[in-house]
């Protein structure tokens, strides 16, 4: 009755969590969600009639301009041609998939890497290579063992404050990757969803702006500096990939709302949005240093963990061998939710690590949600 591909479906946990994370009473700490003070106040008393029409598939020329201008200042010479505007970034991931993979395609992935990307890749019948992390990337002597041996049709890779793990490549690393990518001509996706979100120093030049040979595709996104709700996020290319990438967004659903297009444009071109990427830093940071000195003070004993230097999330290792999936039951009964480890590696394995986000719960219930996490944690040592 189904397609061949359905046997390979898989629910989404980090979802699944959320719908019992809602719920006033829980302190959670699963998601990636923004804060809603965070979130930019809109108003669409000026929007045109005329968006109320069908647009192109390729998105809005304007808000393609200042995408490219944007990322023109990164330092990706590209152009409005070489900007697709998606509906959220995931559905980037989606073409990508639709694009490059057929089953048992070798994709190349970080261990661990975004949970959702994994469901993507695995639906199309992805075959995943695992590179580990280290501090400042990828294991580089793993990594170009792998490109050499496997021989992957892509690579995803998360290289600033990469999700779960929050590490920032530095850049001898980053410039190896790209070397690396060149050598072996393997396709990049560069996935950069957090890259505003940066409260200590560190390299965040995009890994595509060093390629000379590789394709690639850049992924960024509003839904971390905006709102998410309104799912408009874009990628950049290589021009030999953008004709197929755009027939594929026009088969999957014509266009982006333009509406939130609109929206998004307004804000990227507002004299306001320097004042306001600031702002958003500041207090994801002071967050961020809440949820620091609430695991210094309640995990210091049973945990390790480095402090991430953008972005959302501390990935946090339990010292102790424990299945950190078997915790989740437990913490949800004392009001506590986080992601445990385990779904966020796309080749099945027991994983003593948590993934918890600090820009969603209050400054006050973050110190009581890692004391209560802790607790639960040292019941079952």
């Amino acid at each position: 009755m189904f397609s061949e591909r359905i046997s390979r479906l898989q629910g989404s946990l980090v979802r699944e969590i959320l719908a019992v994370a809602n719920q006033p009473d829980v302190i959670s700490f699963a998601g990636g969600l923004p804060a809603p003070q965070a979130m930019p106040k809109l108003d669409f008393t000026e929007l045109p009639a005329s968006l109320s029409q069908y647009g192109p598939s390729e998105g809005e020329l304007w808000l393609r301009e200042a995408v490219a201008a944007e990322m023109s200042k990164n330092g990706v010479p590209v152009n409005a041609n070489d900007i697709l505007i998606l509906t959220g970034s995931q559905q980037g991931l989606d073409l990508a998939a639709k694009l490059f993979v057929d089953n048992d395609t070798p994709v190349l992935v970080e261990a661990p890497t975004f949970l959702a990307a994994v469901q993507c890749f695995s639906l199309y019948g992805a075959k995943f290579i695992e590179v580990g992390l280290t501090a400042h990337g990828p294991d580089l002597e793993l990594l170009e063992r792998k490109l050499r041996e496997e021989k992957p049709r892509f690579a995803y890779l998360i290289p600033t404050f990469q999700n779960p793990s929050g590490v920032c490549y530095d850049e001898a690393t980053r410039q190896r990757v790209a070397d690396l990518f060149d050598e072996h001509n393997v396709v990049l996706l560069e996935d950069e969803p957090y890259r505003e979100l940066v409260y200590d120093q560190c390299d965040r030049a995009p890994i595509c702006s060093r390629l000379k040979r590789a394709a690639w595709i850049h992924f960024g996104t509003f839904s971390k500096t905006a709102i998410p709700g309104l799912r408009v996020a874009y990628l950049a290319c290589h021009p030999s990939l953008m004709q197929n990438l755009y027939k594929l967004k026009q088969a999957a659903d014509l266009h982006t709302n333009r509406q939130g297009q609109w929206a998004m444009h307004q804000l990227l071109t507002s004299a306001d949005y320097p004042a306001h990427i600031a702002r958003l830093r500041e207090f994801y940071h002071q967050k961020r240093d809440i949820m620091a000195q609430a695991l210094d003070k309640h995990f210091h004993d049973i945990a390790d963990w480095a402090v991430p230097p953008g972005g959302l999330f501390f990935w946090v290792k339990l010292k102790a061998n424990i299945d950190s999936y078997a915790l989740l039951e437990p913490a949800l009964a004392h009001k506590v939710a986080f992601m445990p480890g385990k779904p966020f590696y796309a080749n099945e394995r027991i994983s003593n690590e948590l993934r918890l986000n600090f820009s969603h719960a209050s400054p006050e219930r973050i110190d009581e949600g890692i004391k209560t996490l802790a607790n639960v944690v040292r019941a079952h040592l």
